[in-house]
């Protein structure tokens, strides 16, 4: 599922493949290799689907702790 996690990668970081028509997108997908049932999971955009051949959590939560004080030094 590399290949995938790569994929879902590049189309987070390339406007060009994010804003992709259908065709576009799935001509994309068959060039890097993805499998039939992760390119279903993209195009029809099942977040559930994708976390589950990726192996992830639904549940993720990013903080940043600050402390109270900030110290001088």
């Amino acid at each position: 599922m590399s290949d995938l996690i790569d994929f879902l990668e590049r189309m987070g970081s390339d406007s060009q493949l994010r804003f992709a028509t259908q065709p576009g997108l799935e001509e994309a997908l068959l060039h890097a290799g993805i499998a039939a049932t992760a390119r279903s999971a993209v195009l029809t955009g099942d977040q559930r689907r994708l976390e589950s051949l990726i192996g992830v959590r639904h549940n993720v939560c990013n903080l940043i702790n600050l402390p109270d004080e900030i110290e001088e030094g």
